[in-house]
């Protein structure tokens, strides 16, 4: 139970902060905005792997989960319990961001309104003008690949070691700076699923991009990882 309640923790941490980052600094617009909430990203998975990595190995999204259990690191019952945690988490921490917009006054916080699809209530993902729904979807497969191939490899056997959290953190960020201006980046389905109970509506209708795209990329993940670890070729 310790290490789904610290995956809960951590995947709440991880909305509030990304989320909050993007909702409380005039939505991603300008390329100050978006290095703005890729760092939110980043940082949060960064401060919440060296927190609650020894308890849980810091997951904190249902795609590295998969990729982990795929990669045979985890059993099916623990898979199944992190991600329902990491759902849970996203919620409360969707929750709380929702409960914080909703008591400023309206008229301090007009630039939540005005400031484009972007920049909503809840940090929801959504696909940004011109972005097709296929073009949508191949982005969050083709990141949800590199992020999660990079968590494979920096956790595995003779990888990263204490500098993991360090490199993972690092890669989410650099995955947020090229995918925020399409779909303003999900690749964790607990991530998207959060804000979207709450905002309602287009992001609702879009959740499924945001959850088939991350775990279509995290299979693909450690498809290539079998391939491609010594460790694996050398059992």
């Amino acid at each position: 139970m310790k290490k789904y309640l610290a995956e809960l923790v951590g995947t709440m941490v991880l909305v509030l902060m990304g989320c909050g980052s993007a909702i409380f600094n005039f939505g991603v617009g300008s390329t100050a905005q978006v290095l703005t909430v890729a760092f939110g990203f980043g940082l949060s998975v960064v401060a919440m792997a060296y927190t609650i990595g020894k308890v849980s190995g810091c997951h904190i999204n249902p795609a590295i989960t998969l990729g982990v259990f795929l990669s045979k690191r985890m059993s099916a019952k623990d898979a199944a319990m992190y991600m329902l945690f990491q759902v849970l988490g996203a919620v409360i921490g969707s929750a709380i961001l929702f409960a914080i917009v909703s008591s400023i006054d309206t008229g301090s916080a007009s630039y939540i309104a005005q400031s484009g699809s972007f920049a909503t209530t809840t940090g929801a993902n959504g696909l940004q003008p011109g972005v097709s729904f296929t073009g949508g979807l191949i982005a969050e497969i083709v990141f949800t690949f590199v992020f999660v191939l990079v968590v494979l490899g920096t956790t595995s056997k003779g990888g990263a070691g204490n500098f993991a959290g360090l490199a993972i953190g690092l890669s989410l960020l650099l995955v947020h700076i090229v995918c925020i201006p399409l779909t303003g980046t999900s690749v964790n389905p607990a991530r998207s699923i959060g804000p979207a109970l709450f905002q309602g509506g287009e992001a609702l209708s879009q959740l499924w991009i945001f959850i088939v795209g991350p775990f279509v990329g995290a299979i693909l993940a450690s498809l290539v990882w079998k391939i491609v670890d010594t460790e694996a070729q050398e059992a």
